[in-house]
């Protein structure tokens, strides 16, 4: 039978166990005054997941909501600049870090903001290279849960969760929280997309996280396999289709959500409803998130 480190005799007077459920108590402090955690996942890069979670927070800002933003991509953190904070000092009060916040009022964490400024990338050392990968999933999980529980997020109705490309990270973040509201699929229209976005959609049912639905981002570049299809498949909810616009991705290079700059274009209004949508489901208390079934 594998032991627990409860059961390990002479832990060097550590407290590993007892440091860890203390900060897992003060992450549920933390944590209490924000109703809805969501996950925005994919597994495969370059689907555009960033750009739709800085405009989902601007949508549900422009509403009125109280929206954070964690940047759970520590190796290549952007929600800083999509959201307009790059660059921001990070202020430590008796309540925690305070998050800096966009022009719209959404509160945002991110790696990026505790980075040089020369752009330098984040660097995980290791005893010896064979152990390297073991300690950079242990360091990221740490630093994910630092941030969790040391940030002030305050009342907020969403905490967003912008996760990295790789279908193991939900897994990884679900294991830190108390509670995961539920998360948002992205794909686009492309085979390859979506072989590796149905692997993200059985992780979601093996973490136990509720799937609120499916968005297919960059509809109409290029002719390819439907989301809709792929969240039928799926048992899971369509969420709706977000039309290829290059202002898109012009607009949160420039740290404004495209909602914002440009609230009567198509791509926009998909946007706004796909938020309508997922804040009726996180309102009513989860419908019409399913448990989805293996893709």
């Amino acid at each position: 039978m594998p032991k627990r480190y409860r059961d390990i005799a002479g832990d060097g007077g550590s407290n590993i166990a007892g440091q860890v459920s203390e900060q897992h108590a003060r992450m549920r402090a933390r944590l209490a005054e924000v109703r809805a955690v969501v996950a925005v996942v994919s597994g495969k890069g370059g689907v555009g997941k960033s750009s739709l979670t800085a405009n989902l927070a601007a949508c549900w800002a422009l509403e009125g909501r109280r929206v954070g933003v964690l940047d759970a991509d520590l190796n290549g953190p952007t929600m800083a600049t999509m959201l307009g904070v790059r660059g921001r000092r990070l202020v430590l009060g008796a309540e925690g870090v305070a998050p800096p916040e966009g022009a719209l009022g959404v509160r945002v964490m991110s790696m990026d903001l505790l980075l040089p400024s020369d752009d330098a990338p984040l660097v995980w050392e290791a005893p010896t290279q064979a152990e390297s990968h073991t300690w950079r999933g242990a360091m990221e999980a740490n630093a994910l849960r630092e941030f969790l529980t040391d940030t002030a997020w305050g009342a907020l109705d969403v905490l967003l969760l912008d996760l990295p490309p790789g279908t193991d990270r939900l897994i990884t973040v679900a294991s830190l929280l108390p509670v995961l509201s539920g998360t948002i699929v992205v794909t686009i229209p492309s085979d390859v997309a979506h072989l590796v976005v149905r692997k993200s959609i059985t992780i979601a049912a093996q973490a136990n996280a509720p799937v609120l639905g499916l968005v297919e981002n960059m509809t109409g570049l290029f002719p390819g396999p439907s989301g809709a299809d792929l969240a039928r498949d799926a048992g899971i909810p369509f969420l709706g289709s977000v039309p290829f616009d290059p202002a898109l991705t012009a607009s949160t290079d420039l740290g404004e959500p495209l909602v914002a700059a440009a609230p009567g274009c198509e791509a926009s209004r998909a946007l706004f409803a796909i938020a309508a949508t997922v804040g009726a489901a996180l309102t009513s208390g989860g419908a019409p998130a399913r448990r989805a079934r293996p893709a």
